[in-house]
Formats: C-alpha cells, sequence, structure tokens
C-alpha cells in the first residue's frame, strides 16, 4: 500500500501545476511606445479597462514626495471641454493663481528662515503667517471662487456613470499609479476617448485645492489614528537609503510646497506614452479593437526623454535597527527584513514561507496563540517590490504578556524552518493554497485587470502566468536556504509597541474606537462581569475566534478587544475556582 499511497501524493502534487490556467494576453506597443494589453473574454457584456504609469512614490525625490499620489487626484480633473463650463476664462484663472502662489510661496521662504532663527515654533501655524502672506490667502481664495462659479464639478465621474460604468477608480504604491473601471462592452470606445482625452490634454485646475485635500487624507489616514505616524518613522528606519523610506503620501511640508510648475515638468516626464501600459479584459474583438486604440491613444506625441531609473539602491543593512514607541493600542510587535525585489529568483520560495508562518492554519497562530498563548493574533507577509523586498512579521501580545515575548516565539518558529526538514504534506498544503488562488484570479474581467495593472507595474504582466508554476517548483530545501539567507539578526528592524499611559482620559484599550464602539465595550465588561458561566464564556470565545478567522491579516481593533475582555473574565472563573 505504501508505494501507491506514495504514488497518489505525488500525482496531486503535479496536478496543480498541470492544471494552472494561463491568461491569454496580447501584446502591443504603439507608435508612440505606449503598450497594449488586450485579454478577450465573452463571459459577460462587459469590458474591465485600465491603465498603470510607471511612477510611484519611489520616482520622487527630497522636496516634492507625495507627488506622484497627488497626480492620481489630478487626473479626474478633466480637459478643456470637461469640468469647465468656460475655459478660457479657466486658463486665465488659472494664470492668475500661478502669479499669486509665487508670491505665496516667497513669504513661505521668509517664514522658513523665521522659523530656523527662532523667531517662530512652527510654520504651519496660522498666527505665525506673515501679514503679507495673510493678503495674499485671501487674494488667492477669490480667485478659487471665481474659478468655482465656472466649474462643472465631477463631469468625468457622471459622463461614465450615465454611460453605464461603474467601479471608476486609481490607486498609488511605491512602484506605480493605476486607474481602472468597468464600462459596458458597447460603451468601449466611450473609454478611450475619455482616457485618451485626458492623457492628452489634462487641466490641472482646482490644483492647490486638491493639494490641501491631500494633505487632509494626510492627516485623516496616518496622523490621526493610533499607529500611523509610528508606522512612517518604522519604514524611515528600514529603509536607509533607498526612496522606500519615505511615505507615498508625501511628508506634510512637502504636499503643501509643491507647485504647479513642478507638477507640470513631473506630468511630461512620467505621464508620457512610453511610461504608460494600457490594459483592457472583457467582451471585445481583440484585432478590431487594437485598431481603435491606436486611433485614440496614438494622437499622444511620444515624450522628449524616457524616464530616469531609480538607482538608489539600499545598502546591506550592518546592525539591528530597533525602535520603541508608546502609543494607543494594545501591546504588539512589528518586525521588518530586508529581502528580495519582485522578480528575483528567492522571491517565490519567501512567498511560500510567508504562507507558512500565517492565517490561523499557519505555524504562527498555532505556535504563539494556540501552543504558547503569548499572543492574541499573528501575521506575515512578503512583498517583493519592483526595486527590493521586505518580509514582515508580528503579533499582539495577549493580557499579562509582553511584546519582546512574542517577538522570540516568532524568531523560534524561524528557527525551526532554519534547522529542520518542512514536511512534504505542509509544503504541499500551501502550493494548493496558491493554486486555488490561481483559479480564484479568473473569476471575472476586474480581477484580472487589477492583476495586469500590478504585475506590469512592478516589472513585467508575464508575471501573472509564470509565477504560479515558479511556486509550485519550490523545494524544502528552498525554505530552508532562505529561511537561513534573510532571517538574519543584522537584516532585521523592530518596532516593540506598548500601551501609552493614560493621562486620566478614556481606557487606552479603548483608543483608536468610534463613541458607539466604545459604548459597547463598556456595555460588554459590564455584562462580563455578571457572567458566571464558564461554558457559556468559552462557547463565546470560541465563536468570536471562528468570526475573526474568516478575516486575514490583522485582526479588527473592536475583534481583538471582544477577545480579550472574554479570555480575561475566563481566567478570572478560573482563577477563583482554584
Amino acid at each position: 500500500m505504501k508505494p501507491l499511497r506514495f504514488s497518489l501524493l505525488l500525482l496531486l502534487a503535479a496536478a496543480p501545476a498541470l492544471l494552472a490556467q494561463k491568461v491569454p494576453v496580447i501584446e502591443h506597443t504603439l507608435p508612440n511606445g505606449m503598450r497594449l494589453l488586450l485579454v478577450e473574454r465573452h463571459d459577460e457584456p462587459t469590458v474591465a479597462g485600465g491603465w498603470v504609469a510607471h511612477v510611484g512614490s519611489a520616482n520622487e525625490r527630497p522636496g516634492i514626495t507625495g507627488i506622484a499620489h497627488l497626480f492620481e487626484h489630478m487626473m479626474f480633473k478633466g480637459t478643456p471641454t470637461l469640468g469647465t463650463k468656460d475655459y478660457k476664462k479657466d486658463l486665465e484663472i488659472i494664470t492668475e493663481q500661478e502669479r499669486v502662489r509665487g508670491l505665496i510661496r516667497d513669504e513661505e521662504a521668509k517664514m522658513r528662515a523665521m522659523w530656523r532663527r527662532g523667531e517662530i515654533d512652527d510654520v504651519a501655524k496660522p498666527e505665525n503667517k506673515t501679514a503679507r502672506y495673510k493678503d495674499l490667502e485671501v487674494e488667492f481664495k477669490k480667485l478659487v471662487d471665481a474659478q468655482r462659479d465656472i466649474l462643472v464639478k465631477n463631469e468625468f465621474d457622471r459622463i461614465y456613470t450615465t454611460g453605464g460604468a461603474s467601479g471608476m477608480n486609481a490607486f498609488t504604491s511605491e512602484d506605480m499609479t493605476g486607474y481602472f473601471i468597468t464600462v459596458p462592452a458597447n460603451k468601449l470606445e466611450l473609454w478611450m476617448w475619455m482616457e485618451s482625452e485626458r492623457l492628452l490634454r489634462p487641466v490641472f485646475r482646482e490644483f492647490y485645492a486638491e493639494r490641501d485635500v491631500v494633505f487632509e487624507e494626510r492627516r485623516m489616514r496616518t496622523e490621526s489614528t493610533p499607529l500611523g505616524k509610528f508606522a512612517e518613522s518604522f519604514e524611515s528606519l528600514f529603509w536607509e537609503a533607498h526612496p522606500y523610506g519615505w511615505p507615498v503620501i508625501g511628508w506634510p511640508s512637502d504636499i503643501p510646497a509643491i507647485s504647479k510648475a513642478q507638477a507640470d515638468e513631473f506630468y511630461g516626464i512620467y505621464y508620457s506614452p512610453q511610461n504608460i501600459t494600457l490594459i483592457l479584459v472583457g467582451d471585445f474583438d481583440a484585432k478590431n479593437t487594437e485598431a481603435v486604440v491606436n486611433k485614440y491613444f496614438s494622437r499622444i506625441p511620444a515624450g522628449k526623454t524616457a524616464p530616469p531609473d531609480v538607482v538608489t539602491l539600499e545598502p546591506k543593512q550592518q546592525a539591528e535597527k530597533r525602535m520603541n514607541a508608546e502609543a494607543e493600542t494594545n501591546p504588539q510587535v512589528d518586525i521588518y527584513w530586508h529581502t528580495v525585489a519582485f522578480g528575483h529568483r528567492d522571491s517565490y520560495a519567501l512567498q511560500v514561507l510567508a504562507q507558512l508562518l500565517s492565517t490561523r492554519t499557519g505555524r504562527l497562530y498555532k505556535g504563539l496563540v494556540l501552543g504558547a498563548q503569548v499572543a492574541t493574533d499573528t501575521f506575515a507577509w512578503h512583498d517583493a517590490r519592483k526595486w527590493a523586498g521586505v518580509f514582515n512579521a508580528g503579533g499582539e501580545a495577549k493580557e499579562g504578556k509582553t511584546p519582546e515575548e512574542v517577538e522570540q516565539g516568532i524568531y523560534s518558529e524561524l528557527e525551526k524552518l532554519k534547522t529542520t526538514e518542512l514536511p512534504v504534506e505542509e509544503l504541499q498544503k500551501v502550493k494548493n493554497n496558491f493554486a486555488a488562488g490561481e483559479y480564484r484570479r479568473l473569476s471575472s474581467n476586474s480581477p484580472i485587470l487589477m492583476q495586469l495593472i500590478q504585475y506590469d507595474g512592478r516589472g513585467d504582466w508575464r508575471e501573472m502566468n509564470e509565477a504560479g508554476p515558479r511556486i509550485q517548483a519550490v523545494t524544502a530545501a528552498d525554505v530552508k536556504r532562505v529561511a537561513n539567507a534573510y532571517f538574519t539578526k543584522e537584516n532585521r528592524a523592530v518596532a516593540i509597541y506598548t500601551r501609552k499611559k493614560s493621562a486620566g482620559g478614556d481606557d487606552p484599550e479603548l483608543a483608536g474606537l468610534s463613541a458607539e464602539q466604545k459604548a459597547f465595550v463598556n456595555r460588554l465588561k459590564a455584562a462580563l462581569q455578571g457572567e458566571t458561566d464558564l461554558a457559556k464564556l468559552k462557547q463565546a470565545l470560541g465563536d468570536s475566534n471562528a468570526q475573526a478567522g474568516k478575516s486575514a491579516g490583522k485582526a479588527q481593533p473592536l475583534q481583538k478587544i471582544q477577545r480579550s475582555l472574554v479570555e480575561k473574565r475566563i481566567a478570572e472563573l478560573e482563577k477563583a475556582k482554584k
């Protein structure tokens, strides 16, 4: 029986690789250098259309950080025919706005000099603005109001929505900026006109107002969240030289300083046709579609110069880096290791290793949550970016335990992967999960589009078809090799978060929750104090754990608090019984 069982195991192991489907991508290059990817799918009468500009925060420089993300916003502002009632007057106002902003920048330079001399404590405070600056602000506001009278707000979105389109959105990352939408198949030419127009003749109206919107977005996402500012500090600590060290949304002093002239220059370099890939997935005839794409997008002139490469490489880290922070959050640890870039041969084994550690069936959860019981939650993932990679693992400490105990538990699990042979069944289970993902990604047009945007943005769309077989080819020896190569003390950065001591306000355990969530937690605390049925409490804890298991990665704060409170009450009752 043993030979039969072994043969069956080999067949099962080979099945995912044999059955993996490749996405049939047709590639074409337009005369201006713009690339086009087409995937015909006639399952539904729609087309998922998008394009990726090969520019992200890594392509910025100090002084204009955040400009790539700002452009994500500006690309929805319209054209000479979209977004305004009077284009001629629109241009006159924009020209006058630039004149006034130039004078405002002169005043800002004076205020920075005053700050360096210690005459003011913060250039952003309204009371520290010069009198001339305040006068210019009033003048500029009048121009903003005048432009608002002739604007047609959200016309880009309205035209698409009227035509039956849905899901219009965009994103910016370290390596790319992606734009996407789904349109009915009979509105594909509308998509071509709209998208080619905003690339050929963009009008960056409301530039400074939108810059303020981005600054507010930064405040909401980074500065007003429990870990936002700390995560930013940790990233800049980890990346010593590479531009990955600054935030995608930009530094707070850079965003309000970006000028429209700088934006125009940035657009001319990085939004040139040779730096853009168009992608269409859905119900169309590839040959006919290619001809229509040429008609619309070949109108855009090629850029005068090729976008420059990112040349600053991350040097080899020489010593462990550590950050200790007090934050309004539960005690936890976050660990980064330097790894490899997108497409590197070791990236596939690192993806497998991350899957071995992550989720509620992975080694970290089994070892630290269910086993040693030092953590309430764990996570692990690998991010192979275009220029360099990072492996991230961490977890939240259980009540009465410390982040350092969770940290040592993670190292212990990694040490096992370094020194002991990985069971073939465990490795195959992970590979099967990846293979299942290969099928799920083909569920509809939009997931295929998004993956092509991501793969092409990082360097090569072909990885969509080639990564699966390469993951299936990973061996136990490969996993052991990369574990030993990258998970060293001198190659890591560690962030330890402890709970910030309360100054007499809210319970720090409730930090980051809404008023409604805080009220719920307080009601739960009161109810738990009146509950003495251990079996009932353990059943509730099991239900809570099962529910949390449906969410990958870091669990939601409210779920964590619920589980923590139930665990604490169970411990109290069990101690009382003894």
